[in-house]
């Protein structure tokens, strides 16, 4: 099986685009982008909470704490929000009723109940299928993270980290290098 296909800024702004035209398009912004700007895998988007994500407060947090049951490793890590992501799961969070109970899904179905792992990833699917975007699947806004931070000079080691991988050799397969990172690579002996 082939890999998913990356995505570009230009490429996931489409996909956006084509959401704020269809039903539901505050909770599937906020699915993608935590794939994207969070690198989240689909499986542990579909298993947040309220709780994972609001603080008592009431306010986003800095950092969402996964449980080893919402991984796929089983083994528990922490997702750092950045200020553009907390901007969004802030609106998100003002679309919703007040009265949501924290331990309620962060994402629910058109039926009220919390989406499984195959269910929300065959709606990004059909996001990316409808926008145009052949080749992109639920796992494309990961494959899209780990690549963006590479090229913008963030350490292998970190990457790993964020992307809750045990092994530095699983997040290299991420990355793809063309020829003007080599370029701009040589040029930096200059």
């Amino acid at each position: 099986m082939s890999q998913a296909r990356t995505l570009n800024p230009k490429e996931l702004r489409k996909a956006l685009d084509h959401v704020a035209t269809r039903a539901h398009a505050t909770r599937n912004r906020i699915a993608l982008l935590l794939t994207h700007w969070a690198g989240m895998r689909v499986g542990e988007v579909a298993a947040l909470r309220w709780s994972d994500v609001i603080a008592q407060d009431a306010q986003v947090k800095p950092e969402i704490r996964l449980s080893a049951a919402q991984t796929k490793g089983e083994q528990a890590r922490t997702v750092f929000v950045s200020d553009r992501l907390r901007k969004e799961l802030i609106a998100y969070a003002r679309s919703q009723p007040s009265s949501l109970p924290t331990q309620d899904p962060l994402l629910r179905t058109q039926k009220r109940a919390g989406f499984s792992a195959n269910t929300l990833a065959q709606t990004i699917n059909s996001i990316y299928r409808a926008a145009g975007l052949d080749g992109a699947s639920s796992h494309s806004g990961r494959r899209s993270f780990i690549p963006t931070l590479a090229h913008k000079g963030v350490s292998v080691r970190v990457l790993a980290s964020l992307a809750g991988h045990r092994s530095i050799s699983t997040t290299q397969r991420y990355i793809d290098v063309n020829d003007d990172q080599k370029r701009a690579a040589v040029e930096l002996m200059g």
